[in-house]
């Protein structure tokens, strides 16, 4: 018979036991004994002696997989291996895993269905014969396969025999794969197999680790020959992150708190002339708008408790702006007879871009340089910063901020040592007061802040001064007090006569002599105290003699003393602070009303755009970071390279520079450059909340990893001091779709050429570093395993050549980051099809360089990793469009073509008539 989908309720009814159907709560299951996060089950299957209904015809042969479950009694199509070709003795290279929380036990009976598929493009089946049998079974038969016959759906007639191993990731199958012949290389599969599973393939200890990160990972199961005729065995795992949504909203956060201060401080600028005062009120009409947009945004993320990650399909909605599309893990773990185990982790994530706010005027990249183009030639009235200066601007406030109540609190604490009367607690105090003060006044060793100051001068009405003139100035003219400032654009800073420059660097200078007062005083007490010390041992009485009433005091009262001396050196080196912190806020705030004020609402229209990229960019990183140092804590290579280095995350841009994609790819440029303003901090989890956490302003973010103590107590030193871990994002980009032929016959590569230009320099860069820091025998056996050199020379050599749809960069750049321990990104608009083909290529060359894949089954095992279930194996709810699982891979039965365009561009037009025929022949 043939069937275009298959009956699971007539076809199962046969072969339920109808005892348990009654009665199911007085039966008691046996669970099946498994390793913590492990899958429960797996196994493989092969067919023998199969018999066709029609003689001289050749088996295109498929098995459905499906489970009777004992306590509903219910049949559930499961999976399907791929189709596997012309023969009669198929061996299935896909096989069947069950996730450790699936409702499976040793009662649980599955069921097996083989069918002969005679039309593809239609997916025209016949039924061959089913066979069944329960897991317990298949345990005890350990290491024996389980040989079963396979009948017709009435039971008489046997049409062959199938096969069931079962399968131990971490052991060597038995045998080899010598009777597999060559002639089926061109099977095309159809399915590995997909279900819903726990967290992780990893170790217990970690799994707290993997709990912040990933959610619904999906699994598969492949066997592959090897280059000696083994079996290597691969699983792959492809997992949601909940960081998806978690860290926008920790981001839009801080956005919010960010705005509201700035704001707040722009109305403590005090009085400014008509000019300035109007500007300022309009900037605070615009950002508070913003602000309320920001907490609305926040507010409906809030309500998003459903799924982990943003479908493609909603990456134009407004309140989902600020989450990464198609945010997931793919996981590739291989277990091979001769080299040790290995895990091969890609983050596939839509390409971060601002997709609501659209692409018509180009994406940042373009966007900013245009802004900052205007904003440097226009004649509006206002005083021009570099954004240089700007963001210095941003940093010292920032630093104002963090070190004044720092500095405070070290004052209290030396106060209480004192008045304890200890002397090193006072050491230990003073010391911490002595660095953040350093660090304090470091902090307004810039020209910028004079600067500012007198621009903020000349914007008070009138420009009334609080001192007399010097001499100096006295004979040179001044503005009338009663005229407002010159209401011009000016390039430079504004010099006004009447103004005392002096006077900030006294003002400013009293901090640091108020604190060497404080250091001068508590010497002079420790000092005094050991004397005093010595002289009531009866060691020196003429040191006792010396100063009588002073230590005479200091003996008595000797709280009171200590106590009374510093506190009020203490109190002012606090008012001196307070009045550097007050003049500083105020005139670099002034700063940053002139790049607000310049164009509203385009500037704060441009911030927001920015954070949109940001944080899709940031979400992306923190998952691929956690997941880097999961898999390697327990490399003592790797950490030292963590803080002495850094960490290099490359990603992989498939986009074209044709039409919208132009502007989603200056977007992304600029997303991942800014993701050097972020920096990682590793601390000890104190409570079961061990999600990160996120701080900082947007010119510097600092995400705080939490770690399990017994896995915090192996880190590094320095890194469990608190020690900031930096990241060195890098892009490179090759178009491969249709639309980047066009672009590169007939439009504009300059884009891609220049960002990969950028790119290679960085890694150039990082490598220079990682050669210096890196300890000397680590380099020479480093160099020794690996051609970096080479590489990065070749590298450059492709970049150079600017030839068409040049996949050698993607793969030179990705092979260039695993071998620095790098964290690797795949990214295309929605992180779907070019992605899926690119990670899937990508995994199968590891395959074959490293595992030694056999050669005739390259592209057998590519289409094996490429494949979905067979037509009517996916219900609605498992379409990650529509339901909750992944759309990492591509739902049309066409798309395997594309793979080919990786290698050749030359095959699109192929590609596209192949295509059109198949379309034309099915809707005939």
């Amino acid at each position: 018979m043939e069937i275009k989908e298959e009956g699971t309720s007539e076809e199962g009814q046969h072969f339920l036991p109808t005892a348990q159907a009654n009665d199911p709560e007085d039966i008691q299951f046996t669970s099946i004994q498994k390793i913590p996060n492990e899958p429960q089950l797996e196994f493989i299957l092969a067919c023998k002696d199969l018999v066709a209904p029609v003689c001289d015809r050749k088996l295109n042969t498929v098995v459905q997989i499906s489970v009777i479950h004992p306590v509903e009694q219910t049949l559930t199509r499961y999976s399907s291996t791929e189709i596997v070709e012309g023969t009669k003795d198929p061996l299935f290279l896909t096989g069947v895993t069950f996730p450790s929380e699936y409702p499976i036990y040793e009662e649980t009976r599955i069921k097996l269905t083989v069918y002969d598929v005679k039309d593809k493009s239609h997916d025209t089946r016949s039924f061959l014969g089913w066979a069944s049998f329960k897991v317990g079974e298949l345990l005890r038969s350990k290491e024996q396969p389980l040989s079963l016959s396979l009948r017709t759906s009435d039971g008489g007639k046997v049409v062959g025999t199938i096969e069931v191993s079962l399968v131990k990731m971490g052991e060597i199958e038995d045998g080899d794969t010598d009777h597999i012949t060559t002639d089926v290389q061109g099977q095309k599969c159809a399915l590995a197999y997909e279900c819903t599973a726990p967290e992780s393939v990893s170790g217990k200890d970690n799994l707290p680790l993997l709990n912040a990160v990933l959610k619904n990972p999906v699994c598969k199961l492949y066997r592959f020959p090897t280059s000696d005729n083994k079996w290597m065995r691969i699983r792959e795992q492809m997992s949601e992150s909940i960081l998806s949504f978690h860290i926008p909203k920790e981001l839009i956060s801080l956005h919010i708190k960010e705005d509201l201060c700035r704001n707040q401080e722009l109305k403590d600028l005090g009085d400014l002339s008509p000019h300035w005062d109007n500007l300022r009120k309009n900037v605070l009409t615009h950002c508070d708008q913003m602000v309320t947009m920001y907490q609305d945004i926040l507010t409906e993320l809030s309500k998003e408790t459903g799924s982990s990650f943003k479908s493609s399909s909603s990456k134009g909605e407004k309140s989902l702006e600020f989450v990464p599309i198609n945010l997931h893990l793919q996981r590739m773990q291989v277990h091979s007879p001769h080299l040790k185990d290995a895990l091969y982790d890609v983050i596939t994530v839509g390409a971060p871009a601002a997709h609501f706010q659209g692409f018509k005027n180009g994406g940042l990249r373009k966007l900013l340089h245009r802004f900052e183009t205007e904003r440097r030639n226009t004649g509006y009235q206002f005083i021009y910063y570099s954004p240089e200066n700007t963001a210095k601007a941003k940093e010292v406030l920032s630093n104002i901020n963090q070190l004044q109540p720092l500095i405070a609190t070290h004052a209290d604490l030396l106060l209480n040592s004192a008045s304890q009367h200890s002397a090193d607690s006072l050491k230990s105090s003073l010391k911490l007061l002595s660095e953040k003060t350093e660090l304090f006044v470091h902090a307004f060793k810039d020209q910028l802040v004079r600067s500012a100051l007198l621009a903020l001068y000349t914007a008070r009405p009138g420009g009334i001064l609080k001192k007399p003139p010097s001499p100096k100035d006295s004979t040179e003219e001044t503005c009338p007090q009663d005229e407002p400032p010159q209401l011009r654009r000016q390039d430079s800073i504004p010099h006004h006569s009447d103004y005392d420059e002096e006077e900030w660097d006294r003002v400013w200078a009293n901090v640091g002599k108020s604190l060497n007062c404080i250091i001068a005083t508590v010497d002079k007490l420790i000092e005094r105290d050991s004397h005093n010390e010595e002289g009531t041992g009866g060691s020196s009485s003429n040191d006792g003699d010396a100063a009588p009433s002073l230590e005479d005091s200091i003996t008595s009262h000797p709280k009171e003393d200590w106590y009374g001396q510093l506190h009020p050196l203490i109190l002012t080196l606090k008012e001196c602070m307070g009045e550097v912190v007050s003049r500083a806020k105020q005139s670099l705030t002034f700063v940053l009303l002139q790049e607000l004020a310049y164009s509203l609402p385009q500037c704060l229209m441009l911030t927001l755009r920015r954070d949109i990229v940001f944080s899709q960019a940031l979400a992306g990183l923190v998952c691929g970071f956690i997941i880097k140092l999961h898999t390697s804590l327990h490399d003592p290579h790797f950490l030292q390279q963590l803080h002495t280095v850094g960490l290099l995350v490359q990603y992989e841009g498939l986009l074209s520079t044709y039409s919208d994609e132009i502007g989603m790819l200056e977007d992304m440029a600029v997303g991942i450059s800014d993701l050097r303003k972020v920096a990682f901090k590793i601390t000890e989890a104190k409570s079961s909340d061990d999600l990160p956490v996120l701080t900082g302003r947007r010119e510097h973010y600092v995400v705080e990893v939490k770690l399990p103590a017994t896995l915090f107590e192996s880190l590094p030193l320095q890194i469990k001091e608190g020690q900031l871990l930096h990241v060195y994002p890098v892009l490179f980009n090759v178009g491969i779709n249709e639309q980047q032929t066009l672009a590169e016959r007939f439009g504009d590569v300059s884009l891609q050429e220049s960002i990969n230009q950028e790119n290679f320099e960085l890694v150039q860069e990082y490598y220079s570093i990682f050669m210096e820091k890196m300890p000397p025998d680590y380099i020479s056996h480093f160099q020794e395993q690996n051609d970096l050199k080479g590489l990065l020379d070749n590298l450059h050599q492709n970049i150079q050549a600017k030839k068409r749809k040049n996949v050698e960069i993607m793969w030179l750049a990705a092979t260039i980051c695993r071998k620095l321990n790098g964290i690797r990104f795949t990214c295309c608009k929605s992180a779907k099809d070019r992605t899926s083909m690119s990670v899937t290529l990508e995994q199968c060359s590891i395959l074959r360089d490293e595992h030694q894949l056999h050669k005739d089954f390259f592209i057998r095992a590519l289409d094996c990793m490429r494949s979905r279930q067979t037509q009517g194996a996916l219900s609605e709810s498992d379409d990650p469009e529509t339901g909750c699982l992944t759309d990492n891979k591509p739902t049309s039965r066409h798309f395997y073509p594309v793979a080919l365009l990786l290698v050749s561009s030359h095959l699109l037009v192929v590609w596209l008539i192949l295509s059109l025929a198949l379309l034309l022949a099915k809707y005939q």
